[in-house]
């Protein structure tokens, strides 16, 4: 009896063990890039924006010198910045 329910024990604690399944990688749409080598910022308009470029310093003619960040995502390419 020992014998029959120690060998009930052992199958039991060692029974199979069901491997996750494999997930395969997601194609990332063109709208979804992966975020590498930016930097948040916050925007003149008080909203985060996600920037890959350096922060320049522009000269507009109706404000003056503006720091602007570049290449944001999205499609507007240069995003004043809040100071």
């Amino acid at each position: 009896m020992k014998f029959l329910a120690s060998a009930l024990l052992l199958i039991a604690v060692s029974g199979p063990r069901f491997a996750q399944p494999l997930r395969s990688p997601i194609a990332r749409s063109k709208n979804q890039q992966a975020r590498k080598g930016g930097q948040w910022y916050l925007a003149e308009t008080g909203h985060a924006v996600y920037c890959f470029g350096p922060v320049m310093v522009i000269n507009e003619p109706k404000v003056g010198f503006q720091r602007v960040a570049t290449f944001c995502q999205g499609d507007r390419p240069m995003v004043p910045l809040k100071d």
